[in-house]
């Protein structure tokens, strides 16, 4: 059973905090500086002086995502795609953004301040910044040579998600203007990160609202490789870019899958939803569980899951089914694992009422279903990639799927995804993964 996304996730640069869908979101909307508090404002500045093009906005908010209720004018000569300076409610230079009016989401803040005043060379200066941290502050290909380089909006690239997979880097573009400038982008992407190759993926209906052709990527994509190999902590995946889902690997689990291992030497584990075996691998090979069991519906998932058991010349148990029935049948069976890993897809899709419940109804029962097969002292580590169900949401019906089986959790930790993974202070809501970590008593 494979993540329904980013990475696995919410679409990229599309924060779930839509005003148009969902009535006004107090948490865009923010108070208009005081009258005498705070520091003192230049006056506005008059549209006819205002640089070229640009837009304003109808209320004061620091958010990155702009849709259509929040705006206001626009410079006749703002086009699609156009870099164009951001004016506030009250007439002052807020930043700069890429503007698309006929996009869900028209327009994408992606500097504040003095990067606002770079123009065109913010971008340059955004992607350097963002391998910079990667490989020269985290220094991550010392562990791995799989990453994410640039995470949209926690990178100031809104729209824009790139990760790297050993010599190829997969792009996924969600806004028109970064699109139509990323095959200007690469060059230097490809330099700053020793990488040869690319493929860019486009999002069907996003790409469609967004006004993107994929065919424009048709040649970039036709060069690329459609398989790599890649180490992670020392143990080999094979990332197949035509099966695999969205990007093929889930590098936010990097540090979780590590962190898996130091409770597995000499265990029975069960990792339910496995994809490609990340976790499984590193309970058997990198903590030394003397049994793994890999569980996974998607048929494509459990063949990458096998080669990459094959790679590393590990012996696990995979099993295709649902997870659902195959937790049921196990329960029923008697069964009992001293480490239940549960990493299921994104359940919920929607704010919509009736769309939102079932979704947590899912990761209720899922969840009970699991704890079910966890031994008295057992470790359970429980995932949610589902960017519309908080930690404190997703904590509360795990909680109840426990306290249903008269069951009680000894939380020991909480976790996302790695560093490579960053969030803006103004774009919180980009969170997606979450993990909880206990024993189950």
């Amino acid at each position: 059973m494979n993540r329904a996304s980013s990475a696995s996730a919410p679409p990229p640069s599309a924060p779930p905090s839509d005003p148009d869908a969902d009535g006004d979101d107090e948490s865009l909307l923010q108070a208009a500086p005081a009258p005498g508090g705070g520091r003192q404002l230049p006056p506005p500045v008059p549209p006819a002086e205002r640089p070229r093009p640009w837009v304003q906005l109808k209320y004061f908010t620091f958010q990155p995502a702009i849709f259509p209720r929040l705006m206001g004018e626009a410079s006749p000569d703002a086009r699609p795609g156009d870099l164009v300076n951001v004016y506030d409610k009250g007439g002052q230079p807020l930043g700069i953004g890429v503007y698309n009016p006929r996009a869900k989401m028209v327009l994408r803040v992606v500097a504040h301040g003095a990067d606002a005043q770079l123009g065109e060379a913010y971008f340059e200066t955004a992607l350097r910044r963002a391998v910079a941290l990667r490989r020269e502050t985290f220094k991550l290909d010392e562990t791995t040579d799989a990453y994410r380089l640039v995470n949209s909006d926690g990178d100031g690239l809104s729209g824009l998600i790139v990760d790297r997979y050993a010599d190829t880097l997969l792009c996924e573009v969600t806004s028109f203007g970064i699109a139509r400038r990323l095959p200007g982008w690469l060059p230097l992407l490809h330099e700053l990160a020793g990488t040869k190759f690319a493929r860019v993926h486009v999002d069907h209906d996003l790409g469609s609202l967004e006004g993107i052709k994929p065919s424009w990527f048709n040649e970039t994509n036709a060069a690329a490789p459609a398989r790599v190999k890649i180490r992670e902590h020392g143990i080999r995946y094979e990332v197949d870019f035509a099966e695999g889902h969205k990007t093929g690997f889930f590098c936010d689990q990097r540090e979780n899958r590590r962190l898996l291992a130091k409770f597995t030497r000499g265990a029975r584990v069960l990792d339910l939803c496995c994809y490609s075996a990340g976790f499984s691998l590193n309970a058997k090979l990198t903590g030394g569980a003397e049994d793994v069991t890999a569980v996974d519906l998607d048929e494509a998932a459990l063949a990458q899951a096998k080669r990459n058991a094959n790679l590393n010349q590990a012996r696990i148990k995979f099993v295709h089914t649902d997870a659902f029935a195959y937790a049921r049948q196990m329960a029923q069976n008697g069964e009992k694992w001293d480490v239940v890993v549960l990493d299921p897809p994104k359940l919920i899709f929607t704010r919509e009422a009736a769309g939102n419940a079932e979704g947590r109804r899912k990761y209720e029962d899922l969840n009970q279903l699991a704890l079910a097969l966890v031994k008295p002292g057992g470790v359970f580590v429980t995932c949610s990639c589902s960017g519309l169900l908080s930690l404190e949401d997703f904590e509360e019906h795990v909680i109840k799927g426990a306290h249903r089986l008269n069951r009680r959790l000894q939380f020991f930790e909480r976790t996302g995804p790695g560093a490579d993974h960053p969030v803006y202070s103004n774009c919180l809501e980009s969170r997606y993964l979450k993990l909880l970590w206990a024993r189950v008593w």
